[in-house]
């Protein structure tokens, strides 16, 4: 494999990288591997007690699908991250945690519906924006490809958990501009260009378009409006 940057130049690594065998990888390359764990720890249990818990079967089946594939990004994670050599978290974070108790306390199944369809849907819209930024900026080949596993299955999850009907979008946080985020102090070791970013909406559109297809012609059962 031929190396680029700077493994291929010899020129100096900048503070906080590491030279492998994939090349350079950065701090927020270690950052998206442990959020992608962490992610794992509680949305798989969530979606697991969703099947216990849950009043309507679209949430059920919705809770399914999540811990399923967790399951499996959370296998792909571990093996990239012994590659690189990043240690990795073994549980959830502790507003992770207050999130599962805070499930597992609903009063009702519809409390608990609501709960998880908006604490889930707001976690993947956080992750989805680290996610995206890592698949087009990374300067790690093996972290650029779990990368775009993991926009897929993020990008999948938001559409399925949009699909039970009551997400509270006007909860949700504004999105920002690429400027704001920048001046905010964006990833250090992720090299923003217009036309990368238009690539990556434009990839998550067809993707969103794709599972909503599929998923709206094999789902069961009436919807409920979105909770505003």
């Amino acid at each position: 494999m031929a190396a680029t940057g700077p493994q291929a130049t010899g020129t100096a690594l900048p503070g906080g990288y590491s030279m492998t065998s994939f090349g350079p990888l950065g701090p927020v390359d270690r950052e998206f591997l442990t959020k992608v764990r962490q992610a794992g720890l509680w949305e798989g249990p969530a979606g697991t007690m969703a099947q216990t818990k849950a009043a309507d079967e679209r949430v059920k089946e919705v809770g399914r699908q999540l811990a399923t594939d967790h399951k499996g990004l959370d296998q792909q994670v571990r093996q990239v991250s012994a590659q690189l050599g990043v240690p990795l978290p073994d549980k959830p974070s502790d507003e992770q945690q207050g999130w599962l108790n805070e499930m597992n306390a609903a009063a009702t199944p519809q409390q608990f519906d609501d709960v998880f369809s908006n604490r889930l849907r707001a976690a993947h819209g956080k992750v989805f924006a680290l996610v995206s930024q890592i698949r087009s900026g990374t300067r790690n080949e093996l972290v650029r490809t779990f990368a775009q596993t993991a926009v897929n299955v993020v990008m999948k999850h938001m559409t399925l958990l949009e699909s039970i009907g009551n997400v509270n979008f006007a909860a949700l946080p504004e999105p920002v501009s690429g400027a704001s985020s920048a001046a905010k102090g964006g990833a250090p070791d992720a090299t923003f260009h217009p036309d990368a970013i238009w690539a990556v909406a434009g990839l998550a559109v067809a993707i969103g378009a794709i599972a909503a297809f599929r998923m709206f012609r094999g789902s069961r059962g009436s919807r409920r409006r979105p909770a505003y």
